[in-house]
């Protein structure tokens, strides 16, 4: 059993067998002859699976390694098939290239690249990948319709064989085996050559597979890092009013990500319609020098083309572009390509985001999208920084027209006050009679000069509270008194009046009502302005009813009327400054600061005023005092270890606050609570907390006067600050420097969350749901 003896089985009759075979089958031994025929078959289904083998093992070695894979099957296929050559073309396009060979000569390579088979029926590698079938041609030059004699004649083969390579129902190539005599292949050979086909399939499949992979990886492992670099990019815009800062980390990243050499953030000046450089990455200082110097012009520039048609514009080699005076410069200093993306907000131009690189050459789809990204974070910062701007300017505006106004309003009062009491002193003394009797009609006059003269009196002194209050300089004065005996004595001072109109006034102190801390002539002056509301609104024998009991910690005072009641809808109007709410009968004097007045103070205690009513049934307004602290006092942390993270809660809101110091205690954090801005201010000054949670209704001195005077002190800067609140006004927050935005109703998870991500508190798992359903 010799080497051509294989060959014959494959490939066909004719060929010699050596002598010691033709002995093994000679006459006299018919069994020798069976015998020596099956270790043939036997060495040559051997042959067979280590070829198999061999590829499978080239195959295991590297999925990656097609080269190694399909020059395994080509050299496998040639010796076991007996072939001079064997190559695998792979189909590309509709046209063949040889991808791996063995036999074949250089002069046949260099002329099938220059030209090249097509999948046409004038070759047999165009007929097996349109039949999709193996074939043989016999003889090639007894073929009629084979049509590439000029390749044949180069090769110099006259049996040919092809097997088509064929991947989920695509022929991607042929497998081909040529003789240079004519001798076809037997079916053996063709069943063997399909086997290896098979195989070089499965490597081709395999470094799809590979490829594929290596591609979905690389692509993830970009995303990832673009969305690193976003975020990132979004944690600097959201938590840095430095605009220089901000713009240096976006156009940082957008170089880094993109694989380019160098960037710059240009903005637009609106006024003069042109661009000037805000940050920039990989770029000299001698170049930003020169771009400072450069008008950049809206109208006639790569990035005020981009800008007006909103697309991103290159220049793929500036050595041989239409220079502007932007990329001039850029030339000059050894740049090759540039290209610029659009930065607008809202339709409005902004600026334009600009990479460029040292050597010439287009850029990818993909960086004008990744850029655009880029581009809309640097608009959002610039807007936000012009609207931070404008807020600062409009805040400075404010506090000095409220300067103005309080001034003016403190000086009207001093200066009326001493005309007004001597219209009232001289009115009481010629009530009095003191120089002479007067008749009925002068007595009348006289008191209308005296109610007019109090009035106007009240009128002054209840602006010049209300100012002191609205500037956050109204100081109480906590002291401890006597619930009970408080509101004994402002019942006392509308007692007169009520008789004139028979009107019932009725006091019911709850036994556990003692005493109280707070500013006992503002907690009197808040029960008096409501007393003398309900008894001038009650109806003549009608009954006013003052009612203190405690609700918790709070102290709560009702005082009702059987009056003509509010419309539900006016019962928050009711405590605007001028308002009385359609509460009109024939009684209306009153300055119409009153409420508005007493709802600030109350404020200041730390409570809240409300009211309940109903038309043609009388009114109800309730207010509370915390008895835990005064807004006043200083506030302490609770009882935790001195170690313990400490949080400043600024919330005028007692259940809010209650909630959240809950939350927080319950997280092992000290809770400094503070009830109004002034406090709050002087709470994180003192303390020096790792955070601050702050609402933004506060009374005196709001929410985002408070972020914006903690963020431009240097010392309490440094503190996030999470703002939790009903309002929805995230970018105005954000613009003020905020770390995290809350809108109301918010759980535990949400408040330790927030403080997690600004870096307050460690992370930590989150107990499992607010299982209490429990929000601020």
């Amino acid at each position: 059993h010799g080497p051509t003896r294989a060959r014959s089985a494959l490939c066909g009759e004719g060929v010699r067998m050596p002598s010691d075979e033709a002995a093994a089958s000679g006459p006299g031994h018919p069994d020798d002859g069976e015998l020596g025929r099956l270790r043939a078959d036997l060495r040559e289904s051997r042959e067979h699976l280590d070829a198999t083998g061999e590829i499978l093992t080239a195959l295991g070695r590297s999925a990656a390694d097609l080269q190694g894979v399909l020059g395994t099957v080509v050299a496998s296929a040639r010796r076991l098939c007996g072939a001079d050559a064997a190559l695998v073309s792979l189909l590309e396009e509709g046209t063949f290239r040889v991808a791996v060979e063995s036999g074949v000569s250089d002069d046949y390579l260099d002329y099938i690249r220059e030209k090249p088979l097509v999948a046409d029926r004038a070759s047999l590698a165009g007929r097996v990948a349109l039949d999709r079938r193996a074939q043989q041609i016999a003889d090639v030059l007894a073929d009629p319709e084979y049509g590439r004699p000029d390749i044949q004649r180069v090769g110099g083969f006259r049996t040919a064989l092809g097997v088509p390579m064929i991947v989920e129902a695509e022929v991607v190539g042929v497998l081909s085996l040529w003789r240079s005599e004519v001798d076809p292949f037997s079916e053996r050979a063709i069943q063997l050559v399909s086997t290896f086909a098979a195989q070089a399939a499965i490597a081709i499949r395999n470094v799809d597979l590979v490829r594929d992979l290596r591609a979905r990886t690389t692509e993830l492992a970009d995303k990832v890092g673009q969305l690193e670099a976003l975020r990132e990019i979004g944690h600097v815009v959201n938590s840095s009013l430095d605009l220089d800062e901000v713009l240096t980390t976006i156009v940082t990243h957008a170089v880094q990500l993109t694989g380019t050499d160098g960037g710059s953030l240009l903005e637009l000046d609106t006024a003069s319609q042109a661009f000037r450089i805000r940050a920039a990455f990989g770029t000299t200082a001698e170049l930003l020098q020169r771009l400072g110097a450069t008008h950049i012009s809206l109208d006639n520039s790569l990035v005020g083309r981009a800008c007006l048609e909103g697309q991103p514009q290159m220049e793929e080699d500036l050595e041989t572009a239409v220079l502007d005076p932007h990329l001039a410069q850029l030339r000059s200093a050894g740049w090759r390509s540039v290209l610029a993306v659009p930065m607008q907000h809202e339709a409005e131009i902004v600026g334009a985001l600009v990479v460029r690189r040292r050597s010439p050459g287009g850029f990818s789809e993909e960086i004008p999208e990744l850029l655009q990204t880029f581009a809309g974070q640097s608009a959002l910062a610039i807007v936000n920084a012009r609207l931070f701007g404008e807020l600062q300017r409009r805040t400075g505006e404010l506090d000095v027209a409220s300067r103005h106004k309080s001034e003016f309003l403190a000086s009207m009062s001093h200066e009326l006050r001493t005309p007004l009491n001597a219209v009232i002193g001289f009115s009481e003394v010629l009530l009095e009679r003191m120089f002479g009797d007067i008749n009925d009609r002068q007595e009348d006059y006289l008191r209308d000069i005296l109610a007019s003269g109090r009035h106007l009196l009240e009128l002054l002194n209840d602006i010049l509270d209300l100012s002191k209050v609205e500037a956050g300089r109204m100081e109480l004065d906590p002291s401890q008194f006597s619930v009970r005996e408080s509101l004994d004595q402002s019942l006392a001072q509308v007692r007169e009046r009520a008789a004139a109109h028979a009107i019932e006034l009725d006091l019911e102190v709850a036994p556990d009502v003692g005493e109280v801390t707070t500013d006992e002539l503002r907690f009197r002056q808040v029960v008096l302005n409501l007393l003398s509301n309900a008894v001038k609104f009650s109806r003549d024998g009608g009954q006013v009813s003052v009612r203190a009991a405690m609700e918790g910690d709070e102290l709560c005072i009702a005082v009702s009327d059987t009056g003509v009641g509010i419309d539900p809808a006016d019962s928050e109007r009711i405590f605007e400054s001028f308002q009385q709410a359609g509460r009109a009968r024939e009684r209306t004097e009153g300055t119409g600061l009153g409420l508005t007045l007493c709802r600030r103070i109350v404020a200041l205690f730390g409570g809240r005023m409300w009211l309940d009513s109903e038309l043609g049934r009388g009114s109800t307004f309730s207010f509370t005092v915390p008895l835990t602290e005064s807004r006043a006092d200083r506030p302490r942390a609770g009882q935790l270890p001195d170690q313990a993270p400490l949080v400043v809660v600024v919330e005028d809101d007692r259940r809010s606050l209650d909630l959240v110091t809950l939350y927080l205690e319950g997280a092992g954090v000290r809770v400094v609570a503070a009830h109004d801005g002034l406090q709050g201010l002087a709470a994180v000054r003192d303390h020096q907390p790792v955070a601050v949670v702050l609402d933004i209704r506060l009374p005196g001195m709001d929410g985002w006067r408070v972020l914006e005077a903690l963020k431009s002190d240097p010392a309490t800067a440094a503190a996030p600050v999470v703002v939790v609140t009903m309002l929805d006004e995230r970018p105005q927050a954000v613009a003020l420097g905020a770390a995290e935005y809350l809108v109301k109703p918010v759980g535990r998870d949400d408040v330790l969350a927030a403080l997690q991500r600004v870096g307050a508190l460690p992370s930590r798992p989150v107990r499992a749901g607010a299982e209490r359903g429990e929000t601020a």
